[in-house]
């Protein structure tokens, strides 16, 4: 250890103690753990989970070991430096992070997991204590719980910090998955939002108790073999508790985010995204549709009879070409304009006001804009998920309305399930250029 200067004292934990220290012959600044066991035989050590896991990790989201010491029977971890860690973070805040900053530290979770899982380990004692931050790249530390995925149950039921355990664990199953890693996320990017874990429980059964007045009443045969769910009909008995609306307790969460701790935090870890599929969730493509609820139908009661705000889609990257089959929408409002009645005229009493305005590059001196029309002629209530692309295709126009020369029509098709209850109809129609707000 000569080669390392301490200089000063980071943290002391129930396995070790960390400090921040200089290598004197790179100058660089390391981490350096120094582990309160004892070890006197070299194969002691080589087995430790710690280092086995660490060995087999090289990803920019998982912390470096970069040397294992052993001097005196005494055994020193030599990592790369961070900063901070999370916790410190957010104790530290005195303003909530921003949504940009809450994805960019979920997404550096989520593929430090998913590097980890596919290297066949799961973590166990996922929190922010053990996120490491520096200049906002997050790495994942302290491996000293981890498991390899392929080992053979029975799992130790003392895992991760009581307040981002799984439920599975807190009812003492021998058997449970990586999804208690991804449990443990959910938890965390709930407490980004508020600064506060979502479950402090004060014991066990208080963090069982906590969870059931979030989540409601489970389904008792989610649970994985050997849960001790009388564990938890003790605590609640057999009412049936409905969940809280999490809008409520998270009121700065966009609803993608509601959505994603939703499946985080589900008391059946089957159903519990995986971190890759975590990584697709729409919270973290804000940048590729336009928002709307998830959930929540967004209703659209539009008219002509009376002149009213239009709501006005621009299209970006469309052309003319076959292969141009996904749309890319921008959201805007825009007031109604009188060279826009040709449109109002043409279509009444079928319901317009909600318009798409187009670009083509082949066609600079014009404007392309599509009325959406519902199918039944009464108007649009319906629920409308626009975070995903369209797909659309031709279709042959069904009459030609009077002045709207060469209309041409897209069906525009839901791509899930209770999305779109109808297809919308899109008749164009060229007018003068106008700027798309």
């Amino acid at each position: 250890m000569e080669r390392y200067k301490i200089l000063r004292e980071l943290g002391d934990g129930s396995c070790g103690n960390v400090y921040k220290a200089r290598d004197m012959i790179t100058y660089e600044i390391v981490a350096v753990k120094k582990l309160k066991r004892k070890f006197y035989f070299w194969e002691e050590y080589t087995n430790l989970r710690e280092i086995k896991t660490l060995r087999k990790m090289n990803h920019p989201n998982i912390i470096k070991l970069k040397e294992v010491i052993r001097e005196n029977n005494e055994l020193f971890f030599i990592f790369e430096y961070m900063d901070y860690n999370l916790y410190q973070l957010i104790k530290e805040r005195e303003k909530p992070f921003s949504e940009e900053e809450i994805r960019c530290f979920m997404t550096q979770v989520l593929q430090g997991l998913s590097h980890m899982h596919k290297k066949g380990f799961f973590h166990r004692d996922l929190k922010p204590e053990n996120l490491l931050v520096t200049n906002d790249v997050l790495k994942i530390a302290d491996f000293g719980l981890a498991r390899e995925v392929s080992s053979m149950p029975p799992y130790t039921q003392y895992v991760s910090t009581r307040w981002y355990r799984a439920p599975e664990v807190l009812l003492q199953t021998p058997y449970y998955t990586p999804a208690v890693d991804m449990w443990a996320a959910g938890a965390l990017l709930a407490e980004l939002f508020t600064l506060s874990p979502i479950f402090p429980g004060e014991s066990e059964l208080d963090q069982l108790y906590k969870i059931y007045c979030i989540l409601g009443t489970p389904d008792l045969t989610a649970f994985p073999i050997g849960a001790n769910k009388s564990r938890l009909l003790d605590l609640v008995g057999h009412e049936v508790v409905p969940p809280v609306k999490l809008p409520d307790i998270i009121p700065n969460a966009s609803l993608e985010a509601i959505d994603l701790i939703k499946q985080l935090l589900s008391w059946d870890p089957s159903r519990r995204p995986d971190a890759d599929q975590s990584l697709q969730h729409p919270f973290f493509h804000v940048d590729k549709r336009v928002p709307c609820p998830l959930h929540d139908p967004l209703e659209l009661k539009l008219s002509c009879k009376r002149s009213k705000t239009n709501l006005e889609l621009k299209l970006q990257d469309f052309g003319p070409d076959t292969d141009d089959c996904f749309l890319g929408l921008t959201l805007a409002v825009k007031p109604s304009a009188s060279n826009l009645d040709v449109v109002h005229n043409a279509s009444q009493g079928m319901g317009e006001d909600l318009l798409l305005c187009s670009d083509f590059n082949h066609h600079p001196d014009q404007s392309i804009f599509w009325t959406l029309l519902s199918p039944d002629q009464s108007g649009i209530h319906t629920p409308a998920e626009t975070s995903l692309p369209l797909p659309f295709s031709s279709i042959q126009q069904h009459q030609q309305p009077i002045g709207v020369p060469q209309s041409a029509g897209f069906s525009f098709q839901p791509l899930q399930p209770n999305i779109l209850t109808s297809p919308f109809l899109a008749l164009s129609s060229p007018f003068q250029r106008r700027r798309c707000l």
